[in-house]
C-alpha cells in the first residue's frame, strides 16, 4: 500500500517565517455553503411544494423569487447578526480578561501555571514558560481567550459573512427556478435534476477541506437537500385540493 509522502507546504525557516508573518485569516467557507445549501433547499422547497399542488407554473415563479430574494436578506441578515454577537461577545470577554490581568495578576498567572500543567509541564520548564507568557500582556490575553474560554483569535467580518451566505444563497437558489423560464418540456424535472447536481456540487466542493472523498460529500449533501425537498412536494401534494378550492 502505497503512502502520501508529499507535503502540503515547506517547513524550511524561510518558508515557516513567511506563513506565520501572513498571520491567521478567516475561513468563509462556512458562510458560502451555508447560503448554498440553505438556498437551494428552500428555493426547491417552494418549487416541489408548488409542483405538488399542481399550480400554476406563473404561480411557482412568483412565489420562488419572492422567496429567494426575501430568504436571501433574511439570512443575510441573520449570519450578519450572529457574526457580530460572537465578535461582541468576544471583545467583552477580552476586555474582562485584560482588567483581570491588571488588576490582580498573580491569580491569573495562577490560572496560566495550571493550563501548561494540564498540558504536561512542570518543575522549572512550567515556570519558565509563565513568566515568559506574562511578560507579554498581548500573548497572554489571547492565551487566556484561546485555553479558557475556547475562543479562536482570528474573527470573521460580519459584512463580508454576510455577503458570502446572500451571494451564494441567490445563485444556487435560482437554479431550481431557471428551467421554469425557459422553454423546456417537463420544468420539474429538469428542475430536479439540476437542483441534485447542485446539491452534489456543493458537497463535492466542500470535500476539498474536510478528510471524506469527493462522492461522499456530495451524496451526504444530496440526500440532505432532497429529503428537505422531497418533504415540501409530499406536503403539496397532499394539500393540492385545498389550493384548488382556494383558487
Amino acid at each position: 500500500m502505497s503512502m502520501k509522502t508529499s507535503l502540503e507546504h515547506d517547513h524550511s525557516p524561510e518558508a515557516i517565517d513567511q506563513r506565520l508573518s501572513l498571520g491567521n485569516r478567516p475561513n468563509y467557507l462556512r458562510d458560502w455553503v451555508y447560503g448554498g445549501i440553505d438556498g437551494t433547499v428552500t428555493t426547491f422547497a417552494v418549487v416541489a411544494g408548488v409542483a405538488g399542488a399542481s399550480l400554476p407554473s406563473g404561480i411557482l415563479l412568483i412565489l420562488g423569487l419572492a422567496n429567494l430574494v426575501a430568504d436571501g436578506f433574511s439570512m443575510a441578515a441573520s449570519n450578519y447578526s450572529g457574526t457580530k454577537t460572537e465578535i461582541d461577545d468576544y471583545a467583552r470577554l477580552r476586555e474582562r480578561e485584560l482588567r483581570h490581568i491588571r488588576l490582580d495578576p498573580q491569580g491569573e498567572q495562577e490560572e496560566v501555571r495550571q493550563i501548561f500543567a494540564r498540558k504536561g509541564l512542570s518543575g522549572p520548564t512550567l515556570d519558565a514558560t509563565v513568566t515568559a507568557i506574562s511578560a507579554n500582556e498581548e500573548t497572554w490575553v489571547e492565551l487566556m481567550m484561546t485555553e479558557e474560554y475556547g475562543l479562536a483569535t482570528t474573527q470573521r467580518d460580519p459584512v463580508k459573512s454576510a455577503l458570502s451566505t446572500f451571494i451564494a444563497f441567490i445563485i444556487c437558489g435560482f437554479v431550481p427556478l431557471l428551467p421554469f423560464l425557459l422553454p423546456v418540456s417537463s420544468p420539474f424535472l429538469w428542475s430536479t435534476l439540476m437542483t441534485s447536481a447542485v446539491f452534489v456540487a456543493i458537497g463535492s466542493a466542500k470535500s476539498r477541506w474536510a478528510l471524506v472523498s469527493w462522492w461522499r460529500s456530495g451524496l451526504e449533501t444530496l440526500i440532505i437537500g432532497t429529503a428537505a425537498a422531497g418533504a415540501a412536494y409530499i406536503i403539496g401534494y397532499a394539500l393540492r385540493e385545498l389550493a384548488g378550492v382556494a383558487m
